[in-house]
């Protein structure tokens, strides 16, 4: 990350669309990622809780991405879709380890770790503070298209034609030199 730059976060440039609240009780808003959601200590997705969200939602997706990552694109952390529109919560883990918590026929696509699940923070040492967008979208179909080999990327083009809402959360981490 250039010092003093900070990379736009993950919709800046997508059209604005309603938003709507999403809560956690892991993750406060411009505060400091805890362990359980970092790569190498808890590696635990949060619990998100939302509402407010359109009316003509008919599934909901979540990610987690890092703008701040030193790749030129950012890393996507955690990319989640075809949650079913009466789910309005997550149990922390519902993303990783067991999965237990996780709504039927919920789909995790490949994060940038290569795996289908959460992979919490893991900046480089001495790379400064790296931000964390969780984003929960409000989706105007039920199957979104993809599937779990899919590329985050790739979800993303389908999320950004299909999204009638959004909510998120940034929280910061950083590995000290």
């Amino acid at each position: 990350m250039a010092e003093g730059k900070r990379a736009p976060l993950p919709h800046d440039f997508h059209p604005p669309v309603a938003s709507f609240t999403v809560v956690s009780d892991d993750v406060v808003e411009g505060g400091v990622l805890k362990d359980a959601q970092v790569y190498a200590a808890g590696n635990t997705s949060p619990q998100l809780r939302w509402e407010g969200f359109p009316a003509e939602t008919k599934s909901f997706a979540v990610t987690c991405f890092d703008p701040d990552a030193p790749t030129g694109s950012g890393f996507w952390h955690w990319v989640l879709f075809d949650i079913p529109a009466s789910v309005t919560e997550l149990p922390a883990g519902a993303g990783s380890g067991s999965f237990e918590g996780l709504p039927a026929g919920a789909v995790h696509a490949r994060n940038d770790y290569g795996s289908q699940d959460f992979g919490g923070a893991a900046p480089p040492k001495g790379d400064g503070p790296h931000r964390y967008v969780f984003t929960v979208y409000a989706v105007d179909q039920e199957k979104l298209g993809p599937d779990a080999d899919t590329s985050p990327a790739a979800v993303g083009f389908n999320l950004r034609f299909h999204t009638l809402g959004r909510a998120q959360l940034v929280a910061e981490y950083e590995n000290p030199a």
